[in-house]
């Protein structure tokens, strides 16, 4: 669905893009604006397919409509891409926003987001090293076709474990809603003076509500011990936008994700990044060529 959306975007010709494929070929256009439709009839991850489709947008320009999974396993929730990634863009120059008209859990999804980029206009270098203070926490917790009081033990266990660390105000909402089927989740992040860093939680039968809201928050905590401005989740999704933005961003923990990223960029762009560190430990990517078109 992601090389489907950039098919649409671009105007390209495709060949094997469908399920057990293992050659894909891809010749892009003319890239346009448009507006995108992403009909994913499963819970496929929305937010995956949106990684796919905003580095490419954010040169046309457009707005998308996707359905499908907003918060399932294995991908970030819609909440964190919203508040934690579309914050860090902004930093760097991109204007994007998305709505959540309708949550989708697996295995039934039947989420819908929507959304608008503008085009980049100004490209801002992001210096983002370590954070020096936490002005707040913030978050979401959220319980679809279940009652009211499991999003609010999920924030309240959210709410407690990180006031335990941090004498800061926390300010976690609680929504309730209406899908094709019941899930819950929390999506908490700590708003530094430099980016924002997030954690998460899914919900799941048998699993306690207090256990998801101290598991978001736990991980966030973790995030936060090394003092670097930019979680594990965030660091490789702004490699396709640092290349072209500039800059160095010191990250809680390097993963294979943030290696692979960066493997695939410069197989484009040539060199582009420096690395300091090793996986599974805090680092420093720096952008030692900045791209540009």
């Amino acid at each position: 669905h992601g090389i489907l959306a950039l098919k649409e975007l671009s105007n390209a010709r495709v060949k094997g893009a469908r399920v057990g494929s293992t050659v894909l070929e891809f010749v892009p256009g003319e890239a346009k604006p448009a507006h995108i439709r992403v009909p994913i009839k499963t819970a496929g991850s929305i937010t995956l397919v949106l990684q796919a489709l905003l580095p490419a947008m954010a040169f046309t320009g457009g707005s998308f409509e996707v359905t499908g999974g907003t918060d399932v396993p294995w991908s970030p929730p819609v909440d964190y891409l919203k508040h934690v990634t579309l914050f860090a863009l902004e930093k760097m120059g991109i204007k994007a926003s998305i709505e959540i008209k309708r949550r989708g859990h697996y295995p039934r999804g039947g989420g819908l987001v929507v959304g608008r980029v503008g085009p980049w206009e100004e490209r801002k270098p992001l210096i983002a090293l370590e954070w020096e203070g936490i002005e707040r926490f913030a978050g979401i917790s959220h319980a679809t076709n279940l009652p009211p009081h499991v999003a609010e033990r999920q924030a309240k266990a959210a709410r407690e474990r990180l006031k335990e660390l941090y004498n800061v105000p926390v300010d976690i909402e609680t929504e309730v809603g209406r899908s094709l089927g019941p899930g819950s989740g929390v999506v908490v992040w700590a708003e530094t003076d430099k980016l924002r860093l997030g954690g998460d939680a899914l919900g799941k039968r048998g699993k306690p509500a207090e256990v998801v809201g101290r598991e978001a928050a736990d991980e966030l905590l973790n995030q936060l011990t090394t003092r670097a401005a930019v979680d594990k989740f965030l660091g490789d999704q702004l490699i396709p936008f640092l290349a072209f933005a500039g800059g160095g961003v010191k990250v809680a923990e390097i993963t294979n994700h943030l290696f692979t990223n960066i493997w695939v960029v410069e197989r484009f762009l040539g060199r582009v990044f420096e690395v300091e560190g090793e996986v599974g430990g805090p680092g420093v990517v720096r952008v030692v060529r900045r791209v540009e078109v």
